[in-house]
């Protein structure tokens, strides 16, 4: 009896018909980067392009989140030798430099026209708005806790809740007025004025907050047709002029360490910013605006490991309010449809 092949008939029919149509020549697999190597740039890039929109949203804003807390440390520090209204100069003189050449470049191609502007008087009123929200900014975080200065600042969106209603006649119903009430609350839990405990610097950091909602009711009355490179060309601008004049009054001597730490507040205030604006670019705002209040996280280990600052339990149940009330109100916004967008930070 004959012998079997090697290949039974059914083995024989498949090379048979791998033969007739041959597969396609594999793709060679991609090349790992090698032991001890630096990753692709590329491969780390599409990996990031893969994730949500929402994720890549979040990931900005906490790098936003943290460098300003690292930046509020760095004028803490700074503030000890040198007045805020001069370190402020300097955070709007780096903005001044990192924006005019961008500014320069689109009016290189478009034409001087792209910068012309018919609310001018707006303009120059919120950058000094501005520089008010920055200097207060910087003279809170050098003579409060950052926990504490970091807290008062989320209640920028209690006094915009106001001015919506005294600048721009919006309607307000009862649950926001609620909220900005007990957000309110929440700022004198913290503070506890009737305790004695009251330091100035906090009027200071709640006037901060008002200028900063201030600022962004002007944005709102800035004419439709103003672009984004306008707003953002005539306030570097005014608003690097208008710090000039108080911090060459305040001028102190600096020595080569300040220098250092005035151009890292600058850098780390500029940076963070586009991080902010990326984070509400790329993700929903009522996804990412949440992380922002990591802000009060980052701030708190930065004041426990570099200045010994402590918080209390009281400015933390306060903290927990302002924060609860600022969240819902930002619902209730996001659910009427109105746009988050992130305002002006010091």
């Amino acid at each position: 009896m004959p012998g079997r092949g090697l290949l039974g008939a059914g083995e024989t029919h498949r090379l048979r018909r791998v033969s007739q149509h041959p597969a396609p020549p594999s793709q060679p697999a991609p090349a790992s980067p090698p032991a001890g190597g630096s990753p692709d740039p590329a491969a780390l890039g599409a990996v990031w392009q893969r994730l949500p929109a929402n994720t890549r949203g979040a990931v900005w804003v906490l790098l936003a989140a943290a460098g300003f807390s690292t930046m509020a440390a760095l004028v803490k520090d700074l503030g000890h030798d040198l007045p805020s209204l001069q370190i402020a100069f300097f955070r709007c003189a780096v903005g001044l430099a990192v924006v005019a050449p961008l500014v320069a470049r689109v009016v290189v191609r478009a034409g001087p026209e792209v910068l012309k502007s018919r609310a001018w008087k707006l303009h120059l009123a919120r950058a000094l708005v501005g520089i008010t929200a920055i200097g207060c900014g910087f003279y809170a975080f050098t003579h409060l806790p950052l926990a504490t200065a970091t807290a008062i600042t989320f209640t920028t969106p209690l006094f915009m809740v106001v001015l919506a209603v005294l600048v721009l006649r919006e309607t307000v119903r009862w649950r926001r007025w609620t909220a900005t009430m007990v957000g309110f609350v929440g700022v004198l839990v913290m503070v506890r004025p009737g305790a004695g405990t009251l330091d100035p610097a906090v009027l200071v950091a709640l006037t901060q907050a008002l200028a900063v909602a201030t600022a962004l009711v002007l944005v709102k009355k800035l004419p439709k047709a103003e672009s984004s490179l306008t707003i953002m060309a005539y306030f570097t601008v005014l608003s690097t002029a208008a710090a000039a004049i108080p911090a060459a009054v305040v001028w102190q001597p600096m020595e080569a360490h300040h220098w250092l730490l005035a151009l890292a507040v600058g850098l780390f205030g500029v940076g963070s910013q586009w991080a902010l604006i990326m984070g509400y670019r790329v993700g929903e705002a009522s996804a990412v605006a949440p992380f922002d209040y990591t802000k009060l996280l980052f701030a708190g280990l930065l004041g426990i490991a570099l200045f010994g600052e402590v918080p209390d339990g009281w400015t933390l149940v306060g903290a927990a309010i302002i924060v609860a009330a600022t969240v819902y109100i930002a619902r209730r916004e996001a659910g009427a449809g109105a746009p988050a967008t992130p305002g002006p930070v010091p």
